[in-house]
């Protein structure tokens, strides 16, 4: 199933989950509400998702001025995929972490967090932008703006009906009562992480595999994985935390597992896909079989604190 068709069948899944929410809180009325809003929301979603998750991680455009080598790479890289040039941004966050975003790769961004820049090793860097360019090149960068904006959506409703849902008592245009009600507004932000979850675990792995082939080098995404996973637990992303439903663009879960949000992980277990670029890595041959741009585990040449370490 291509990419534009996975979208419609996610939006037709959220917007149900959207419509049995409002009937929940509004009963047949409260349905058309929902449905209607959701039409206007998948609508929204499809043109301006992208902008808007850049925004509310409060992403900063970079071009080659800034980011010379970072640029360069990244260019590269691009080129090796077959993909044009995606835009650059920068989120001053200190912990590690990198998504893609975008309609089409016509369209497309790919955003990095400082403390990415700051910690990791040239050829680990590059592993993480190849992954984010395959999720451009195998069209996955829709489907995640759009689910991250549909489910936080959802999570929005679902907040408004626990405060102002209790007041409707008439079971006409209730019929779940206010029991049903009340399980409905629980299980239906459940309900849109686990159509997250299921969509977006495969995705990872595929990004995986092919970030991997365009860089010739699996094991340095294996490195970068393990390293991104380990400061995921040591630094806290705020603004992660205050949007959970954004976690599932990131390449590795940014949120620090205090909150029952891991409890249904968009992303797979990071010693599977580790295990995978293995065994990649096995196929491909000693190394990985492709030029590395550093040596696998050397720090950057930037690590003595300068302010711009790609500039």
């Amino acid at each position: 199933m291509g990419g534009y068709a996975r979208t419609a069948v996610l939006l037709a899944a959220l917007t149900a989950v959207f419509g049995g929410l409002g009937f929940a809180i509004g009963g047949q009325q409260g349905m058309v509400l929902a449905l209607l809003f959701a039409g206007g929301m998948n609508l929204f979603a499809w043109w301006n998702s992208d902008r808007m998750v850049l925004r509310m991680q409060n992403a900063q455009p970079i071009g080659p001025q800034d980011a010379p080598r970072l640029y360069e790479m990244t260019a590269m890289l691009a080129q090796r995929a077959g993909l044009p040039m995606p835009a650059l941004y920068v989120i001053h966050e200190d912990q590690p972490n990198a998504f893609a975003t975008g309609r089409s790769p016509a369209s497309a961004a790919v955003a990095v967090n400082t403390g990415l820049l700051n910690l990791m090793p040239e050829n680990e860097v590059a592993g993480v932008i190849a992954h984010e360019l395959a999720h451009i090149k195998n069209r996955d960068t829709l489907i995640m703006t759009v689910t991250a904006t549909v489910a936080g959506a959802i999570s929005m409703l679902a907040n408004f009906g626990m405060i102002f849902g209790g007041a409707n008592r008439d079971r006409n245009s209730n019929p779940f009562g206010p029991i049903g009600m009340i399980l409905m507004l629980i299980l239906a932000p459940i309900a849109a992480a686990v159509v997250q979850m299921a969509i977006s675990r495969s995705r990872e792995y595929e990004a995986d595999r092919v970030g991997a082939e365009i860089t010739g080098d699996p094991l340095a995404l294996a490195g970068a994985l393990q390293r991104l996973e380990y400061q995921a637990h040591q630094i806290v992303n705020q603004r992660a935390e205050a949007t959970p439903a954004m976690a599932h663009m990131f390449i590795i879960n940014p949120l620090s597992g205090a909150r029952m949000d891991n409890l249904f992980s968009t992303h797979p277990r990071t010693a599977n896909r580790v295990a995978a670029l293995e065994q990649l890595a096995a196929r491909m041959g000693q190394g990985g079989g492709g030029p590395r741009l550093a040596a696998p585990n050397a720090p950057g040449p930037w690590s003595g604190g300068k302010r711009n370490p790609w500039g």
